[in-house]
């Protein structure tokens, strides 16, 4: 049973940092996918940041330079740690695993989401 258990977030004001974890469990962590995502209220869910097993990562544009996603395979932790927060970052963060993408059993798992409130 797969499983993705989110914690961090919170309220911050702009300029302000905070981080979020994802500790998986069911899946074989070193080799999986993992994302953040997000949604924001009257918006569809975006991508954030993504991070392969071999530690390649990409970014959404309007998070570059400021938000960093890494991995523990220690943990089965991945993190994302956002920086100079703007109040257009408020959203519902989710915590995704992407299996077997690009095949036809590709299967997506999502965490609980967690509230990330940024005030000016």
């Amino acid at each position: 049973q797969v499983q993705l258990v989110q914690s961090g977030g919170g309220s911050v004001q702009a300029g302000g940092s905070l981080r979020l974890s994802c500790a998986a469990s069911g899946i074989i962590f070193s080799s999986t996918s993992m994302g953040w995502y997000r949604q924001a209220p009257g918006k569809q869910r975006e991508l954030v940041a993504v991070i392969t097993g071999g530690g390649s990562t990409n970014y959404a544009d309007s998070v570059k330079g400021r938000f960093t996603i890494t991995r523990e395979s220690a943990r089965n932790t991945v993190y994302l740690q956002m920086n100079s927060l703007k109040p257009e970052d408020t959203a519902v963060y989710y915590c995704n695993a992407d299996l077997y993408p690009a095949t036809l059993a590709r299967v997506n798992y999502w965490g609980q989401g967690t509230q990330v409130t940024v005030s000016s």
